[in-house]
């Protein structure tokens, strides 16, 4: 189990809600944003924590990176 703060813990409850949840259905960090109603800036910032952690994968692509979850908490 890992330990998720509290922006964390509702990103990854966005991303479920939006259905981020496979590699064929990967999600902006715009789209994880305007599902969290923050700060682009910060959610990219935890984003990038949450791939740390192997919580989620990052996915680079030609215009903007994508994401989605690799693992329920």
């Amino acid at each position: 189990m890992v330990d998720l703060d509290p922006v964390e813990q509702l990103i990854v409850k966005a991303m479920q809600e939006i259905g981020a949840t496979k590699d064929s259905s990967i999600k902006t960090a715009d789209d994880i944003a305007r599902k969290c109603n923050r700060p682009k800036g910060l959610i990219t910032n935890k984003l990038v924590t949450l791939a740390q952690k192997g919580v989620i994968k990052r996915v680079a692509r030609e215009k903007a990176a994508g994401y989605y979850l690799v693992q329920s908490v």
